[in-house]
């Protein structure tokens, strides 16, 4: 995808941000600038630290050291009283969906509404309606998450994180558990959420193919470290070979000494 906001302001910013969990640390002084309206998907392999970033941006962790930046102001030392503030600009959607078992769709996806908005009942039922519509899934409203299928959860739970309209989207690991022919349909649902709500969104995958399905800056996270940062075609030309056997899933040494120590000599 070729971004419509190459200099649009940033609304998303780290600056040198380290964090560790008592060894060495998982991320390593990193820098990263979202600017608003785009789409940045962010690679690696499995324990790069590319959830650790999401719960860095939302304030579920804090960073050991550097600086957070939402929309010009730091937050990575904000109270959980003024973090609440940013977090209803902010949706989240869980790698696992995380609804309620106990809810109905209607009661999952208005939790939102009633935590943070003075909307009454009519009107709470009103939004999810429209926002359910809007992801196709609005005739399942009074079932129960049991009685869904893998990806009517994965509708439910995207209709929950953006039932208030947030500025800003996290995805993590959207496409897990799911084949490709559903992974195909959560990128159209992303690309589509885009075209009618506009957030800015930030993707943490595996799924290469979603990654250029969706990206405007893609990033590949390696050793606590950015790798590599730019706009797809930069990887999809990339000849380097740390690069292409992580798009191409062909281990390199390194990858077979870290995996285990005796398996390359």
């Amino acid at each position: 995808m070729q971004s419509s906001h190459e200099h649009a302001d940033p609304i998303l910013e780290f600056r040198h941000i380290t964090k560790g969990f008592g060894g060495p640390p998982v991320l390593d002084g990193i820098d990263l600038t979202v600017r608003r309206g785009d789409t940045t998907v962010i690679l690696g392999p499995s324990g790069a630290g590319k959830s650790v970033m999401l719960k860095l941006m939302i304030g579920l962790l804090r960073p050991d050291a550097g600086e957070i930046i939402f929309d010009g102001t730091r937050i990575d030392q904000h109270s959980e009283r003024d973090l609440g503030d940013v977090r209803r600009r902010i949706g989240f959607l869980f790698q696992h969906g995380a609804l309620f078992d106990s809810m109905t769709v209607l009661e999952n996806v208005a939790f939102p509404l009633r935590e943070h908005t003075d909307l009454d009942t009519a009107a709470r039922r009103a939004r999810v309606r429209e926002t359910l519509a809007l992801l196709g899934v609005d005739d399942l409203i009074d079932r129960l998450p049991a009685e869904l299928s893998g990806g009517q959860q994965k509708r439910v739970a995207l209709a929950r994180s953006v039932v208030l309209r947030p500025e800003c989207m996290l995805y993590d690991e959207p496409t897990t558990g799911l084949d490709p022919i559903r992974s195909d349909v959560v990128a159209r649902l992303i690309a589509m959420l885009r075209r009618e709500l506009n957030p800015t969104s930030v993707v943490v995958t595996h799924d290469i193919a979603l990654a250029f399905k969706v990206a405007d800056h893609v990033l590949l996270l390696r050793r606590g470290s950015i790798y590599l940062a730019g706009p797809p075609e930069v990887f999809e030309s990339s000849q380097d070979p740390v690069v292409r056997s992580f798009l191409d899933g062909r281990a390199t040494v390194d990858d077979l000494h870290d995996a285990d120590p005796g398996a390359a000599a």
